[in-house]
């Protein structure tokens, strides 16, 4: 069996790294939605993050970093598997229902913590399946979950909070089952007696958007995609979930303090449906939206605190992400739309589902006070990477096989390398997808929609070539396809290359 692997003495000499005893604690903040534009250290005027510009201030803010997909069951497949979503049938936006895509038996982005010894932990949104079918018992154990694809503890919601069942799930339970209000749960047709946004709009307090599907089940007041009865203690309450995700990741981070630990800690912001806290309502002047931006900032704020008063900030890795792309009416009327225009976006066009750079170029954040330097990276990144990098950090292996896609790309983590990947892919399918390569970007054509009109989102799909210059238009705006046709096969046969595999 042959492995990808960099000894401990060699990263040691080329990367300054600590020694065994003195491994950074890793703590992963993996936003919902989050667009390039919409923090004001990535330039948004109409939004302030101080926490987390205060992260980028203290470490690297990276320009070009990107998720794999314009949308966050893929994305999610990717970061966790060192795995292109297009690799595997059934990694699209799933249910709330949905089986378990993420295998056990392969190499996962935890698994690589606790092969070196670290505590692993999830906290926040999953949305990767649970359980071996869709049909499942909700009132009993359900495997596999998250614990069975290395991480040690897993405080989770299953999905979406769109999405139901709207309840917690701690390790393989859900929590506040009761057994006298058995849990159901049904994506094709109703079960139970709630009501639903359909029938009972009058019982909602955010209306839902015309034709998006977010009029079934009603729980706390917000229609939802799907249809759920029972459970009524376990459900949740939106405004509540940022504080108890919080209160969870805080234990976690106290209760492992003496030891080397990796946290994921999963936001829901600023996905739909916005419903922030009352602390945090109205208080952006941009709706719902701004409102759950400025919640997600003070939770950043509280993660940094807590670390900070168990000594633990200096030496712990806080890498800062997004899924995919920005979405204003993604389901809900809640104001973003009247809020903003198109800074969310930053200077990248597209957005979430996008094929364009808005859908993939998010925020890529990575502080480490020990060890990494402030500054700014416009290295080419990718999600994709972090199973091989970290591996590489921790001496671990990777068998043949595990994280095909996976490569090691820590010296760029934190700073030594300016330059990052080669190439990326961006999308969700063969048949809509992207590469780049360096500072070019080919758009193979397709027949998909060139405007999503439901969201309001341009999607980059055309069945024409499409080629553009990032470095001189990173809007995509001028399409050199014509102009340079030998750029457009490189990339065309590299692309089939890597598809192929």
């Amino acid at each position: 069996m042959s492995y990808r692997k960099l000894t401990l003495g060699v990263l040691l000499m080329l990367f300054g790294l600590p020694s065994f005893g003195q491994r950074p604690n890793v703590v992963l903040i993996y936003t919902d939605d989050l667009g390039y534009g919409d923090l004001s250290c990535y330039g948004s005027k109409i939004i302030k993050t101080p926490n987390i510009d205060k992260l980028a201030e203290n470490g690297i803010r990276f320009t070009n970093g990107h998720a794999t997909s314009p949308t966050c069951t893929p994305s999610r497949f990717a970061l966790m598997t060192g795995k292109y979503p297009w690799r595997q049938t059934g990694t699209g936006i799933l249910p709330g229902d949905a089986k378990m895509i993420v295998p056990t038996d392969k190499t996962t982005l935890p698994k690589v913590f606790k092969g070196a010894g670290y505590t692993t932990a999830i906290v926040g949104k999953w949305h990767l399946g649970l359980g071996e079918q869709v049909s499942k018992n909700w009132n009993s154990e359900i495997k596999p979950s998250p614990n069975d694809v290395g991480f040690d503890y897993s405080f989770i919601f299953p999905a979406t909070a769109d999405r139901v069942p709207t309840v917690f799930m701690e390790n393989r339970f859900v929590v506040a089952t009761d057994p006298n209000d058995p849990i159901l749960v049904d994506y094709k047709q109703k079960v139970g007696n709630d009501p639903t946004g359909k029938e009972n709009p009058e019982l909602l307090k955010m209306i839902a958007s015309p034709g998006q599907g977010h009029n079934n089940t009603i729980v706390n007041g917000i229609g939802r995609i799907g249809w759920m009865s029972g459970g009524t203690k376990a459900r949740w309450t939106d405004e509540e979930l940022t504080f108890t995700f919080l209160e969870r990741a805080q234990n976690f981070i106290i209760d492992h303090k003496k030891e080397p630990f990796f946290l994921s800690y999963n936001s829901t912001e600023p996905h739909v449906p916005r419903m922030p806290a009352t602390k945090f309502k109205g208080k952006s002047g941009l709706g719902y939206r701004g409102d759950a931006i400025l919640q997600l900032d003070w939770t950043v704020g509280e993660i940094v605190k807590i670390l900070r008063t168990n000594g633990l900030y200096e030496n712990t890795m806080i890498v800062f992400s997004s899924d995919n792309g920005p979405v204003l009416d993604d389901g809900y009327e809640d104001g973003a739309t009247k809020g903003y225009g198109g800074e969310q976006l930053g200077a990248v066009r597209g957005g979430k589902y996008s094929l364009l750079e808005g859908g993939t170029r998010v925020p890529f954040i990575v502080s480490w006070p020990n060890k990494i330097k402030s500054g700014v990276s416009n290295a080419l990144m990718s999600q994709i990477d972090f199973v091989a990098s970290f591996a590489g950090m921790l001496n671990q292996t990777i068998p043949q096989g595990d994280a095909p896609d996976s490569e090691n790309h820590f010296a760029a983590l934190i700073g030594t390398d300016k330059k990052g990947k080669e190439w990326l892919i961006e999308g969700n399918n063969k048949t809509a997808i992207a590469i780049v390569k360096g500072d070019w970007k080919y758009i193979k054509p397709n027949n998909g929609v060139a405007y999503y009109k439901l969201v309001g989102i341009e999607m980059g799909n055309s069945q024409e070539l499409q080629l553009y210059n990032l470095k001189e238009d990173i809007a995509e705006q001028i399409n050199l396809a014509t102009k340079f046709p030998k750029k457009v096969r490189e990339l065309e046969m590299l692309l089939e290359k890597m598809t192929a595999k």
